[in-house]
């Protein structure tokens, strides 16, 4: 029986992965705040149009997704994250993996954004998780690159850009990077950067990131490690 996947999180991120795990033969819950209305939603890149084309994906509460989800994907807004999650009642995370993917991106004064105070330097978005589900196995990873790549890696020619990964529970991290070459990544493009803490460094990519896609008018690019 296929791992059941919940995805917190209905915008672009959120059904992109959704998609691609439903093609893979997961079975995937959508966690959104309201699903009434969240599929009632119509017009050009809606999520009611976008779901009229899903077969095999559900979409309940973000208390319903927790509760039935072996895995939980945070593709929510970061500015969001840590509210949604209190109200699931952090005991329904309890000995989960928790992948999060988001970002504490601050867009208040428009692009480029900052990152939310509270949550740069000497903290994160994946650490306050983390605190705040003390028995999740919280997994921070694929937040560094767009979403139409990170669950489809083949897309840059060759095998050698990198996802980073970082968490407090090897085994939970294992169990993710196998998860994740399933989609076509190889085990020697994940870097795990150690503890829950590197989610400093890895967020605080985004600054970048952000400069980068602006510069160029396109998000499909991804770092390599070139090693002398």
């Amino acid at each position: 029986m296929k791992t059941t996947i919940s995805i917190l999180g209905s915008g672009t991120v959120g059904r992109t992965l959704a998609g691609k795990f439903s093609e893979k033969g997961y079975q995937v819950i959508i966690g959104t705040r309201n699903p009434d209305e969240t599929l009632s939603r119509a017009g050009e890149n809606s999520f009611g149009d976008w779901y009229k084309l899903q077969q095999c994906i559900e979409v309940k509460t973000f208390q319903g997704a927790v509760q039935e989800g072996t895995i939980i994907i945070n593709a929510l807004n970061g500015n969001h994250t840590l509210d949604v999650l209190k109200s699931c009642d952090p005991s329904r995370f309890s000995g989960k993996i928790v992948m999060d993917i988001s970002n504490p991106l601050d867009f208040s004064k428009g692009f480029p954004p900052t990152l939310l105070a509270g949550l740069n330097n000497t903290n994160s978005l994946g650490e306050a998780i983390q605190q705040l589900l003390p028995e999740a196995k919280v997994v921070k990873t694929l937040n560094t690159m767009w979403c139409g790549l990170m669950l489809n890696p083949t897309l840059i020619p060759g095998n050698n850009h990198i996802n980073f990964i970082c968490g407090n529970d090897i085994d939970s991290k294992a169990k993710v990077m196998a998860l994740l070459n399933d989609f076509g990544w190889n085990s020697n493009q994940h870097i795990d950067l150690g503890d829950i803490t590197a989610a400093r460094g890895t967020e605080g990519y985004l600054l970048l990131w952000t400069r980068v896609y602006g510069a160029t008018k396109n998000g499909a690019f991804n770092i390599a490690i070139e090693k002398v």
